[in-house]
């Protein structure tokens, strides 16, 4: 037995066993006869918290890397709904910026449709010579269209082989060459017989849409006309997002009703601050000012709502038909190089529009699923899938009757200061006596193909 206690006492356990007896003798005989808890370091250079039981503020005081702040990932946790475009960059696309200035390169399609610039009107029967079988046409865009294309002239119609009877098909035409100035000369596929002369180009009003179909090329062809296409550069700020939460130490010790704690109004303050981004990130104008007073440069973000490539116009007072849905979806999905699957945030008048339309066969609208981490109002059709949710940040701008249609797989997030919080020791700095955290982001939203996504406006707005 001896023998067991002199290896005791040599021991390192017995080591930590006085010191821990040393201190707890010490916080007895305080100076108040009252319980003091004591923290000192241990053997191996850790710490020993003696007298009171481990609280955070002890480990944030004593080690502070020691509990992990997760903001990151609680942030899209708070109020999904509320804010549905941040939460969709948040989860699809993002990436860490390295600067506060975002260079990044977009790549749009070859526009497909066009309208005639110049009315051509057909001759008379008595005046039609060959000339009216290859006639100049002047369009809004010239440039789109290449040598050995085919157009579609949608709405009106062509004719039959005989020139006279008119045919069930609109009218095709081909590009037979291109002046120096673009300028664009077309034979009619399906033409008119004016006259003695056959497959003449009948008239076409100024305005009436003309759209690039395939090509056409003979037996001898080798070439055809180039196309290339190239990225361009676009750039956009980062903006630094702050807010700061603020707790008295007497409100913090104050009794109260409810458990209304510090957490809360940190909470409350990211719920808020993500309402004031969702609008940045939306509506924001890309912009540096500089701040006299602060002596020091400002960088806005500029919002996604001017860098979608497309915009849909319809009548809100004539009512929202499933036509009317038919063709925005038409206009979101073809011609922009996005995928299949989009979604459309809105304002409540034009979210209750879309809830007042009757469902058919043609267009499904009563599925509902989950992604990003929210759920969607699943609208299906034979062009693609549109997950619909309400904004109210939309009534909040004044726009109810507006929408935004965006391909998440084709918006990207760029963050230089990643969303995080920092406490303030104020009143170390003899500042204020309270508890104080800042929490801080700086990043910007990118559109990919901008053409890949959509305004949607009511008429005359």
């Amino acid at each position: 037995m001896r023998k067991k206690v002199l290896q005791f006492l040599k021991s390192e356990n017995f080591l930590l066993f006085a010191l821990a007896l040393i201190a707890i003798a010490v916080s007895l005989c305080s100076n108040d006869g009252v319980l003091v808890a004591a923290v000192f370091a241990g053997a191996s250079g850790s710490k020993i918290v003696s007298g009171e039981s481990l609280t955070t503020d002890i480990s944030r005081k004593e080690s502070p890397d020691l509990l992990m702040n997760e903001v990151d990932n609680v942030i899209t946790k708070i109020r999904p709904l509320s804010t549905p475009i941040d939460q969709i960059s948040r989860v699809a696309r993002a990436r860490k910026s390295q600067s506060m200035i975002v260079d990044y390169y977009s790549v749009d399609v070859k526009p497909s449709r066009t309208t005639v610039k110049t009315e051509y009107t057909e001759p008379g029967s008595e005046e039609a010579t060959t000339n009216a079988q290859r006639v100049k046409l002047v369009t809004a865009n010239d440039e789109i269209f290449e040598v050995s294309e085919t157009l579609l002239v949608p709405g009106l119609k062509g004719y039959e082989a005989d020139g006279t009877t008119v045919s069930k098909s609109d009218l095709v035409l081909y590009v037979s060459s291109k002046d120096e100035d673009g300028s664009i000369y077309v034979y009619a596929i399906n033409g008119k017989k004016i006259g003695t002369i056959e497959n003449c180009v009948p008239s076409l009003s100024a305005g009436q849409a003309i759209i690039r179909m395939g090509r056409a090329a003979t037996e001898l062809d080798v070439q055809t006309g180039q196309f290339e296409a190239l990225p361009v550069k676009e750039q956009n700020f980062c903006q630094i997002f702050k807010m700061q939460v603020e707790e008295s130490t007497l409100q913090k010790i104050a009794k109260k009703n409810v458990p209304w704690r510090f957490s809360d109004s940190e909470e409350a303050a990211i719920f808020d601050m993500r309402l004031g981004m969702e609008k940045t990130f939306m509506f924001g104008v890309k912009r540096q000012i500089y701040d006299a007073k602060k002596k020091e440069s400002v960088y806005l973000t500029g919002g996604i709502w001017w860098q979608a490539g497309k915009e849909y116009e319809y009548d809100a007072s004539a009512g929202f038909t499933q036509n009317d849905l038919v063709d925005i979806m038409k206009e979101a999905f073809t011609g922009n190089g996005g995928t299949k699957r989009k979604m459309l945030v809105g304002g409540s008048d034009l979210i209750a529009a879309i809830n007042k339309m009757e469902i058919t066969k043609v267009i499904n609208a009563s599925e509902t699923t989950a992604a990003f981490g929210m759920d969607f109002t699943q609208i299906v059709s034979k062009f693609g899938k549109l997950g619909v949710i309400f904004s109210e940040v939309f009534d909040d701008c004044g726009m109810s009757g507006y929408g935004f249609i965006v391909d998440p797989d084709l918006i990207t997030k760029w963050s230089h200061i990643p969303f995080g919080k920092e406490q303030l020791d104020l009143k170390k700095a003899g500042i204020r006596n309270v508890d104080a955290t800042v929490l801080t982001e700086a990043s910007c939203l990118t559109l990919r193909y901008p053409a890949a996504h959509m305004r949607i406006v009511p008429q005359g707005a």
